[in-house]
């Protein structure tokens, strides 16, 4: 007789979708989209010859942004081999960087970025230097070899939601200059109904103290009694910018949320004080999707020589409790 027994099935995996979204058509951040992950990283050596200008070298170290830096060496707050540097400057792999007197290791091999998402809760600062010694969105992050995590844009201290953080000056530049409109999405509860009029200033355009603003999007969110909650979205980031549109057509906002920063959403899984690295596949996609929005940039991180593959299965979850 035949053994009619199966073999025993395997248990179903628990799947996570990655956080970074790949749109199908032309790469838009924000628009239909599908998820991806990938595997392990890798570091692609360079040529012997290989040298790099000081002060991209440093941002890509995570030191500041490339603006910052090079006003540093202006300052001859570094210096390479023992002479002070000079913007512009050029090293190789035999060079001898110090920045304020202190060696620091620079690493020529092409590797990508550390990305970070952190789900602020209201009640932390933005800011490594507080002179009231507010808790600090920093204090709850991993720590970095041979560099430091760059906020990329800001919440204020009573706002909560999705911040992003890189170990790279110029990929936190290229997500936060105006110049290149990369969506914010926020859930934003205020007290009192806006009326018709209002809803057509935020949308149409207002006039604050640093310029005019308007949301592309705006929508409204339910709500019962005097709060209301409205999902608006904008492509800048200035200071208290959301608030005092607001403020500006008589509503006064009781809770502000960020919930989508470029092609990145705040997962729905990773709760307030959490963080998540990406993996290699999603900074890489992140990367691949920034070149094709911004095609004038070729001084982004390159991403790996190797195929993304776009799938519905995530990788393992790195996500960490900072509390």
């Amino acid at each position: 007789m035949q053994n009619s027994r199966q073999p025993p099935q395997k248990p179903p995996r628990n799947k996570k979708r990655s956080p970074i979204r790949l749109p199908r058509a032309k790469p838009t951040p924000g628009k239909d989209d599908v998820a991806v992950a990938g595997a392990a990283g890798h570091d692609a050596p360079p040529p012997d010859d290989a040298s790099i200008k000081l002060h991209k070298a440093l941002a890509d170290a995570g030191f500041g942004s490339r603006r910052e830096l090079e006003e540093w060496v202006a300052a001859g707050r570094v210096s390479v081999n023992d002479e002070p540097a000079h913007v512009g400057q050029r090293i190789g792999h035999g060079d001898k960087v110090r920045v304020n007197g202190k060696l620091v290791n620079l690493k020529f091999a092409s590797r990508l970025p550390r990305v970070l998402l952190y789900h602020k809760p209201e009640g932390e600062i933005v800011s490594r230097d507080d002179p009231e010694k507010r808790a600090s969105v920093f204090e709850k992050l991993p720590k970095v070899n041979g560099g430091r995590w760059i906020a990329i844009g800001r919440l204020d201290f009573n706002s909560c939601g999705l911040l992003l953080f890189t170990t790279s000056g110029d990929l936190a530049n290229r997500l936060m200059h105006p110049r290149y409109g990369l969506e914010r999405d926020y859930a934003v509860r205020v007290l009192g109904e806006l009326t018709p009029e209002a809803v057509t200033q935020l949308t149409t355009g207002i006039e604050l103290p640093d310029g005019p603003a308007r949301f592309l999007r705006f929508a409204e969110g339910g709500g019962e009694g005097a709060n209301h909650w409205y999902n608006v979205t904008l492509a800048e980031g200035r200071n208290r910018e959301v608030r005092r549109m607001f403020e500006a057509v008589g509503v006064k906002v009781s809770r502000l949320m960020r919930v989508r920063y470029g092609p990145v959403p705040l997962p729905p899984g990773l709760k307030r004080g959490q963080h998540r690295e990406l993996d290699t596949a999603e900074v890489e996609q992140l990367l691949k999707l920034l070149k094709a929005a911004m095609p004038e940039q070729s001084d982004l991180p390159a991403p790996g020589d190797e195929s993304i593959e776009v799938r519905r299965t995530g990788a393992k979850n790195r996500e960490k409790s900072a509390t």
